[in-house]
């Protein structure tokens, strides 16, 4: 898969109870199959999920993510209860299919677990050594590591500004 099909597996992956999930329609497409078929699949090989690989939402996690439209409404998936599945679980999912698609797809979602990953963790990282430079050197360093820590915040948006705005800024004049 390249990188665009990447970033369209990137934006599937959600945190849910915690845990960085994709869900079982998102899954399915991804494959190729029909939700229906992946989750029968599933349920046939249930040994192989332990809850720490998947599990169904609740009905308030299932509001939360429509809400979010991360998910369509509850009448669009049919009634069905959504599966939510781990990195693990999306491992698993591979050896249950079977196909070739399968596994290109699995080796795909790998990677982007793993590039969300190291992207955490150098941010971590960063953080770290940051707070340990802080501490090895005094006080006349604290603006220039505050200066620093504020280049790392994500930017405000940009605020309305409040009253008239004229468009041009003539003079008024007396027309008489």
């Amino acid at each position: 898969m390249n990188d665009l099909e990447l970033a369209k597996v990137e934006r599937r992956i959600f945190l849910v109870r915690g845990q960085k999930v994709m869900l079982d329609f998102d899954l399915a497409e991804l494959y190729g199959v029909e939700t229906r078929a992946l989750k029968q699949a599933v349920r046939r090989n249930l040994d192989r999920f332990p809850a720490d690989f998947m599990f169904e939402l609740s009905t308030a996690e299932i509001k939360n993510l429509v809400s979010q439209t991360v998910i369509p409404t509850r009448g669009k998936l049919g009634g069905a209860t959504p599966m939510a599945f781990t990195e693990q679980g999306v491992a698993m999912l591979s050896s249950v299919l079977r196909s070739s698609r399968a596994v290109q797809v699995n080796i795909a979602i790998m990677r982007t677990f793993v590039r969300l990953r190291e992207m955490l963790l150098s941010n971590a990282e960063l953080a770290r050594k940051l707070a340990a430079l802080e501490n090895k050197y005094d006080a006349q360093f604290k603006v220039v590591f505050d200066a620093i820590r504020e280049l790392m915040l994500p930017p405000d948006p940009p605020r309305r500004k409040i009253g008239f705005h004229p468009s041009s800024q003539q003079p008024l004049t007396d027309n008489k």
